[in-house]
């Protein structure tokens, strides 16, 4: 990683005008992860029924949806930390449930994931917590080691000495930025954001947003971020998949989803909440 690709800070406005979607390029359409026909449940509640969802590599697909309704389910169902009583989960052209255990671990070493609230180990500080999908996944000198996370530190846009601080000792934002930086211990193609930008305020929101675009196009990833955040939608999004009864009623982009009929997407996208949002612009 060249110095070039470190991401510097800086407080920046909340997008408001729906911009045309980027172009990731010739693979733009290829889907990187394909769901087909999955359903997921616990007891007798069903969760998902018959979910399809396709997730093209090198976009930002956003992914939301009313609460309870599945969102975290299905992320936690494609990283193979759900059961699924049906259908088939494809990432990287693999079908997740026919791997070996061996495979499968291999596959999670293309993947990073940001867990809703960080998810920090609090008794590790955040060079170490950067550091645990290291010494899960790499066989790394200790050395090495921390010259990675701090790399990892100054790429999400933290001074080098919160590499010793504790999460007990960090903000909101400085929490989601470290654990956005161990979910990128191991140069990941695929990163998952369990809502990314909630618990924060509206500059620290923004600039986070900055920075998974950043990260997107200088590292090229593909993104599945899920969330409810309405500005993250409509500044970084190539994409939005909408998840109701179950499953997913909607995919395209802004424009597409705001012409959409469903009841849910015109309450979300056209109610008194995205009113004041218009009105803020």
């Amino acid at each position: 990683m060249s110095d070039s690709q470190q991401i510097s800070g800086g407080l920046v406005p909340r997008v408001v005008e729906v911009e045309p979607p980027r172009r990731a390029g010739p693979g733009a359409q290829e889907p990187i992860i394909r769901v087909r026909g999955l359903t997921v449940g616990f007891g007798e509640k069903v969760i998902l029924e018959e979910l399809n969802l396709d997730v093209r590599k090198g976009e930002v697909m956003g992914f939301v949806g009313g609460s309870g309704t599945g969102k975290s389910v299905l992320t936690r169902a494609i990283l193979g930390l759900v059961e699924q009583r049906s259908g088939t989960i494809e990432v990287f052209g693999q079908d997740l449930h026919g791997l070996s255990r061996a495979q499968h671990r291999a596959m999670e070493r293309r993947w990073g994931v940001l867990f809703q609230h960080g998810a920090l180990f609090s008794g590790l500080n955040v060079r170490q917590n950067i550091q645990v999908p290291m010494r899960e996944y790499l066989d790394l000198s200790q050395g090495l080691m921390d010259e990675l996370a701090l790399l990892k530190i100054e790429m999400v846009g933290l001074n080098a000495d919160a590499a010793e601080k504790f999460p007990s000792e960090l903000s909101g934002g400085m929490i989601k930025r470290a654990a956005l930086a161990r979910a990128l211990a191991l140069d990941p193609e695929i990163l998952f954001l369990d809502e990314p930008t909630s618990g924060l305020d509206p500059i620290g929101a923004a600039e986070f947003d900055q920075l998974i675009g950043t990260l997107q196009k200088t590292l090229g990833l593909t993104v599945f971020m899920v969330t409810h955040d309405l500005d993250s939608l409509y500044s970084i999004c190539d994409r939005i998949a909408a998840l109701a009864d179950r499953k997913v009623i909607a995919a395209g982009t802004v424009q597409e989803i705001l012409r959409e009929d469903h009841p849910w997407l015109r309450a979300y996208f056209h109610g008194e909440r995205a009113a004041r949002r218009e009105d803020k612009g």
